[in-house]
C-alpha cells in the first residue's frame, strides 16, 4: 500500500480525471459539443449609432438616462426579430453598438435605425409624383385598412389627376365645415413655416392657410422640411409616388397601446395591427367620424413614421374601438419589423449611423481557420522547443498542453450554454496567448529543478524544493495575468471584451493545471528509473543540466 506521500499525487491526478469526465458527461447530457461562435466568427452585422441631440451644458454627453432607454428599446427591437444572441451596448458617452448574427445589413438598419416618431394626420391635399428609379432597399407599403374586423374599409384613390387634389366632388354628409382649397398659379420659392403650434382640440377643425398651400406647391419629395408636430407637414409617400398636405398632428405614437403582425382570417395578405389607448381611441373615433362623411382626398388619414408617410388610407366608415390596420404589399419579415418598431416605441435620441460592418458566414469561417492555424502553429513551436531543450521532460509539458486545452475547449462549450459565452476572433488570440502563458510556467518549474540540482541536491529532492521555489512565482505571475484580463474586461466594450474573457479563463486553468497536473506527474516521473537516474534523455542529465564532476559525483551516491 503506498505510503500518503506516495498516494497525494496520485489523488490529484484522479481528480483532474474527474473533473474532466464530469465537465464532458454534462456536454453529452445537454447535447452540446461546439462552443458558441461570435459575429466575426459566423457572420453578422455590426452597426453603430451616434446620437445626434445631445445635450450642449452637458459637455457633449445625454442628459439623463435617455441613452440606457433607447439601448433597451433597440434591444427590444431586435430580441422581437427572433435573432438569438444579439448584442446592444452602449459605447462612450454618446454612441449605441448593435451587433447581431445571421441578419441582412439592410433589414438591422431598418429596424434600428428608425427613431419611430409614429404620427397620425388629417390629409388635406394629395398630389401625384412621378416615381423615382425603385430603390431595391425600401419596402413598399401599401394602403391600410380601419376596419375593426380585419377587411379593408375602402379603396385607395383613383385615377390619379396631373392637379393637386383637395377639392371635394360633392356634397359632404360628415357635417364638418373643411373648406376645398383654393391653390396658387404660381408656386412662390420660399420653404418654411413660422405658423404658430395649433392646440390639440383644435386639430379636427384646422384649415390650412394660403401659405401652408405655397410650401406645398414649391416642395420636392426629398426636401428637408421641420417634423413639428403641433404644426402641418409637407410630406411624401415612403415610395415616393405622392405628395401629400398635413394638418398637425392629431395622434401620437404614445397613444399605442399594441402593435402586432399576422394575416386576417380570409385573407392571403400580412397587415399590421394597431390598438390605441382610451384618449387615443376616442381621438381615432372623433377623427374617423368626421372623415366618414368626406370625399377623397380630405376622408384620408395618414400614418407618418419618421416625417414619412407610410400609408394614407381613405376611411369610409367610423372606427369607434380604436382599432385599425395597415395593410399593403407587406411580407412577414416587413410587416413584423414594422409592428415592432411601433410596439416598443420611439427613440428617445436621433440617431445618425456612423458605421456599418458586415461579415459574411464564409468570411467568418476563413477567420476562424486562421486562427485555429496560428494556435496550432504556437503550440507545435513550444512542443519543438521543449522536446530540444527539455528532452524527456517533454512528455509532462504535451500531457499538460493536452489537459489544460482540454479543459479550456470544455468551459468555453459549458459557459456558451449556460452564461452565452460566444468565441469570437479576439477570444482566440486570448487562447493562443495561454498558450505563452502556460509554457512561461513550465520553465519557471523547470528551472528551478535544474538550480537545485546543480546546488547538489538529488534529483528527487530538487522536484520537491524545486516547486516550494517556483510556487510563489508562477501564482504570481498568473495573479497578475488575471488582474489584467479582469480590467481589460470591465473597461473593454465589443469584441475586446471577449479577448480579455478568455485570456482571464486560461489563466485560471493554468494555474490549475500546473499545481494539479504538471507538478503531481512530475512527483511520479522522477520516481521512475528513466527520469530519477537522470537518463541521457530525459532531461536531468547531469551533464546537460551544467553539473560540475563534484555534483556528478554526488548525483551517483544519491542515486536519485
Amino acid at each position: 500500500m503506498p505510503s500518503p506521500s506516495r498516494s497525494r499525487p496520485v489523488v490529484r491526478l484522479v481528480v483532474v480525471i474527474l473533473v474532466i469526465a464530469l465537465a464532458y458527461g454534462t456536454m453529452a447530457l445537454q447535447n452540446s459539443w461546439l462552443p458558441k461562435l461570435g459575429l466575426d466568427l459566423r457572420g453578422g452585422t455590426t452597426i453603430l449609432l451616434t446620437a445626434k441631440n445631445v445635450d450642449p451644458e452637458s459637455g457633449g454627453s445625454i442628459a439623463g438616462n435617455s441613452l440606457e432607454q433607447a439601448r433597451q428599446i433597440i434591444q427590444n427591437r431586435v430580441d422581437a426579430l427572433g435573432v438569438g444572441e444579439s448584442e446592444v451596448t452602449i459605447a462612450g458617452n454618446n454612441q449605441i453598438q448593435v451587433s447581431v448574427p445571421n441578419m441582412q445589413r439592410q433589414e438591422l438598419i431598418d429596424t434600428v435605425g428608425q427613431t419611430a416618431v409614429l404620427q397620425f394626420r388629417l390629409v388635406y391635399v394629395a398630389q401625384p409624383v412621378m416615381p423615382s428609379a425603385p430603390d431595391p432597399s425600401t419596402t413598399p407599403s401599401g394602403a391600410p385598412s380601419g376596419e375593426p374586423s380585419g377587411e379593408p374599409s375602402g379603396e385607395p384613390s383613383g385615377e390619379p389627376s396631373d392637379e393637386p387634389s383637395g377639392e371635394p366632388s360633392g356634397e359632404s354628409t360628415g357635417g364638418n365645415n373643411r373648406p376645398a382649397p383654393q391653390l396658387p398659379s404660381v408656386p412662390p420659392p420660399s420653404v418654411g413655416s413660422d405658423e404658430a403650434n395649433v392646440p390639440l382640440e383644435d386639430t379636427l377643425g384646422w384649415q390650412p392657410s394660403q401659405a401652408d398651400y405655397e410650401r406645398f406647391l414649391a416642395y420636392q419629395c426629398g426636401d428637408e422640411v421641420p417634423d413639428l408636430p403641433r404644426q402641418p407637414l409637407v410630406t411624401c409617400s415612403e415610395d415616393g409616388t405622392e405628395k401629400l398636405l398635413l394638418g398637425p398632428t392629431l395622434i401620437d405614437g404614445d397613444q399605442l397601446r399594441d402593435a402586432s403582425a399576422g394575416i386576417p382570417q380570409g385573407s392571403l395578405e400580412w397587415i399590421v395591427n394597431l390598438e390605441f389607448k382610451s384618449d387615443g381611441a376616442k381621438l381615432f373615433g372623433d377623427a374617423t367620424r368626421q372623415l366618414a362623411g368626406e370625399q377623397n382626398p380630405m376622408n384620408r388619414f395618414a400614418v407618418v413614421l419618421d416625417g414619412v408617410s407610410i400609408t394614407a388610407p381613405e376611411v369610409n366608415e367610423p372606427i369607434l374601438d380604436g382599432r385599425a390596420q395597415i395593410s399593403g404589399n407587406f411580407n412577414q419579415g416587413s410587416a413584423q419589423q414594422l409592428a415592432n418598431v411601433l410596439k416598443y416605441g420611439s427613440l428617445p435620441l436621433s440617431f445618425e449611423i456612423s458605421s456599418v460592418d458586415t461579415v459574411s458566414a464564409s468570411l467568418g469561417g476563413e477567420q476562424l481557420r486562421a486562427g485555429m492555424i496560428a494556435g496550432l502553429i504556437g503550440l507545435i513551436l513550444v512542443l519543438i522547443y521543449s522536446i530540444i531543450y527539455y528532452r524527456g521532460l517533454f512528455v509532462v509539458i504535451a500531457a499538460s498542453l493536452v489537459i489544460a486545452a482540454t479543459l479550456t475547449y470544455a468551459m468555453m462549450v459549458l459557459l456558451g450554454e449556460t452564461v452565452g459565452f460566444a468565441l469570437n476572433l479576439p477570444g482566440i488570440a486570448g487562447a493562443i496567448v495561454a498558450i505563452g502563458m502556460t509554457a512561461d510556467s513550465f520553465v519557471i518549474y523547470f528551472e528551478r529543478i535544474r538550480d537545485e540540482v546543480r546546488e547538489g541536491r538529488t534529483r528527487r529532492s530538487a522536484v520537491a524544493a524545486g516547486w516550494r521555489r517556483a510556487r510563489p512565482t508562477v501564482i504570481i505571475s498568473d495573479a497578475v495575468q488575471l488582474l489584467s484580463a479582469v480590467v481589460l474586461f470591465v473597461l473593454a466594450s465589443g469584441s475586446v471584451k471577449g479577448f480579455a474573457f478568455t485570456l482571464g479563463l486560461t489563466t485560471v486553468l493554468d494555474l490549475v493545471v500546473v499545481v494539479m497536473f504538471t507538478h503531481p506527474m512530475m512527483e511520479l516521473l522522477i520516481r521512475t528509473k528513466f527520469f530519477g537516474h537522470g537518463h541521457k534523455l530525459s532531461g536531468l542529465d547531469a551533464r546537460h543540466l551544467g553539473v560540475d564532476r563534484a555534483g556528478i559525483a554526488r548525483l551517483k551516491e544519491g542515486r536519485a
